[in-house]
């Protein structure tokens, strides 16, 4: 059976009573769904498919997503964690690109390989790929010059 919203809603719900316990969204086809704003903190999303999954405002706070496939999947807003639980993920430009772009939006101190990487026009080129440049109206990244630092 392949899960819906209204599915993966009522398993949200159960796991929530007591004795609370994990959602458990392994190695499930989750592709295409609309899981916008749901509260899946803690859920098993390991090998999943995400292809194209609106995740949009979810709360993914310690959901394990190694070996996921994110490609095509709306992560904003989420708070995607840096963890050891999100290593491993497969991903496509669109991720990789708005990754990117809030690295190089960073102020970077005393790390001068950062530098010399944020300067790389292959960094930019990709950074500036991301989706939230236009769709929250936010500025291309520019080279850094020796005053910015």
């Amino acid at each position: 059976m392949k899960h819906t919203r209204e599915s993966i809603k009522t398993l949200i719900n159960e796991a929530r009573r007591p004795p609370a316990r994990r959602i458990d969204l392994s190695d499930q086809d989750l592709s295409g769904l609309d899981l916008h704003e749901l509260d899946l903190r803690g859920a098993d999303l390991r090998g999943s498919n995400l292809r194209g999954v609106n995740f949009q405002g979810a709360r993914l706070e310690g959901a394990s997503l190694q070996e996921a496939d994110l490609q095509e999947a709306n992560l904003d807003l989420t708070g995607y964690e840096l963890s050891l639980r999100t290593i491993g993920i497969i991903a496509d430009t669109r991720l990789v690109s708005q990754l990117l772009y809030h690295l190089c939006r960073m102020d970077v101190k005393g790390c001068p390989e950062w530098d010399e990487l944020r300067n790389d026009p292959r960094v930019i080129a990709l950074a500036n790929k991301s989706h939230v440049i236009d769709k929250h109206v936010e500025p291309e990244i520019e080279p850094l010059t020796l005053g910015d630092r």
